[in-house]
């Protein structure tokens, strides 16, 4: 049986502190930006040649062309305006960064116990054989779900139009002049209540198959022998489970995800999201597990069932990438205004991270977990998965900065702070919840065949 050491306690604690600290310090920062210092930095990067050089060359291009002094004087005006408009946009894209990146580091994590909790419910429904030693893993990854979840729900109503544009009232005020009237049509969905409920909804959902599942897992191990009416419980209520969770998943991907971009849409996001989730789940089962052995645990674990995991992440590797490319090349050449613009935007003020999360994706793993006999080697296991892993942050973070702070990104304080705290939180629930029970599922009926499993 595991038991949570004081060191990786403390490790946890310390990651909190200072990540809410990082964090903490840089929304301090962001919000302390004025609109004069946001005027002060655009002339400043004008005359560098950086953001602000179209809208010098605007007005240099309308001052040159003086036909009579009050033409001038009304140019001047406008561009006074534009000005003021530009800057202020600006200071609100500096303002959300901070909401933004807590928002990303919360859902990464969230979304690797979902995704956890998903290939759990897999394998009792296709009643594997390999992976039951396992299992005591993959409930202490779900074991993070409700709680994570529930963070990701508190951040995204708590920072608002700071993140989800289509929460300012004034998007479907007609009267307002920040009336959006393909926001407003959205309405009847896009609307507070109906995406607290609906979260509600999903979580209660998630969170209640979580519980059963383990009940019944923990009942099967004390049930007598030959006494198999548990784990048939965990077959039904997992297959059911698998179909809430094909809609939920989908949904949530539009209401959490994709909502922050409210003009664009896509009918792949869900599973282009589901790839990226499993992906990072059984990456994390793998890593678990190898320092659970490391510790002299999980001893029947041998290097076939690390050979599978790591499969399973080379496999949703490529599922992903399919996914990827099939998004991208479908709306690319179609060249429709409406849906190209989401990768142009990426493409021009996003370069590096855009094509460097592509290479991360597919390409490390790729080259690192093709060859069958490293896929049995730990370490390599390890490194493949930490590139894996922050391959797909910087996925969920391409997926939100440009709708909340467009050309404005930076990888600084509120993110590296919001990731160390999100991870501290993580590590402590996940293996706080793998010491409460022992680590072998002993009466799962397909343990022996788990044991004695070699590939």
């Amino acid at each position: 049986m595991y038991t949570l050491s004081n060191r990786l306690k403390l490790v946890s604690l310390i990651l909190i502190i200072v990540g809410a600290g990082l964090w903490g310090t840089g929304y301090y920062s962001s919000h302390h930006v004025t609109l004069d210092n946001v005027k002060t930095m655009l002339a400043e990067e004008a005359s560098h040649g950086g953001h602000g050089d179209s809208h010098a060359t605007v007005t240099e291009d309308t001052h040159a062309s003086k036909d009579s002094h009050s033409d001038n004087a009304s140019h001047a005006d406008a561009d006074a305006h534009h000005g003021d408009e530009h800057a202020e946009h600006v200071m609100h894209q500096i303002h959300n960064r901070p909401y933004s990146a807590l928002y990303i580091a919360a859902f990464f994590f969230m979304m690797i116990a979902l995704g956890a909790l998903a290939f759990y419910a897999i394998q009792f429904a296709a009643q594997a054989g390999w992976s039951p030693l396992l299992f005591r893993v993959m409930e202490g990854i779900t074991y993070y779900v409700l709680p994570g979840a529930l963070i990701v729900l508190a951040i995204a109503v708590w920072a608002g139009d700071h993140i989800f544009v289509w929460m300012n009232p004034d998007m479907v005020n007609p009267e307002s002049d920040k009336f959006d009237k393909l926001v407003a049509g959205k309405s009847a969905w896009l609307n507070t209540t109906g995406f607290v409920i609906r979260a509600l909804i999903f979580i209660g959902g998630w969170s209640l198959y979580r519980y059963f599942a383990r009940k019944f897992s923990l009942a099967q191990d004390q049930a007598p022998e030959g006494d198999r009416s548990n784990f048939k419980k965990s077959f039904r209520i997992a297959a059911a489970f698998l179909v809430f969770f094909i809609y939920t998943e989908s949904m949530m991907s539009w209401d959490w995800i994709m909502s922050v971009d409210p003009h664009w849409f896509s009918t792949l996001f869900g599973w282009y999201v589901f790839a990226g989730m499993m992906v990072c789940a059984v990456t994390v089962m793998a890593m678990i597990t190898i320092y659970l052995k490391s510790k002299g645990l999980l001893q029947q674990v041998n290097d076939s069932h690390i050979h599978d995991l790591a499969k399973f992440m080379f496999g949703f590797s490529i599922f992903w990438t399919y996914l990827w490319f099939s998004q991208f090349m479908l709306i690319w050449y179609s060249n429709i205004p409406e849906e190209v613009t989401y990768f142009v935007t990426r493409i021009e003020d996003y370069n590096l991270p855009f094509f460097g999360m592509i290479a991360m994706n597919f390409l490390f793993p790729l080259l690192l977990l093709m060859n069958s006999d490293y896929k049995r080697i730990p370490w390599f296991v390890v490194m493949a998965g930490v590139v894996i892993l922050a391959g797909h942050y910087i996925d969920i973070f391409n997926m939100i900065m440009p709708a909340t702070v467009g050309d404005r990104w930076f990888i600084g304080m509120p993110e590296i702070g919001a990731i160390l705290l999100f991870a501290g939180l993580f590590m402590f629930i996940v293996f706080y919840a793998i010491s409460k029970q022992p680590l072998i599922a002993k009466g799962n009926p397909f343990i022996k065949e788990s044991e004695h499993f070699h590939y």
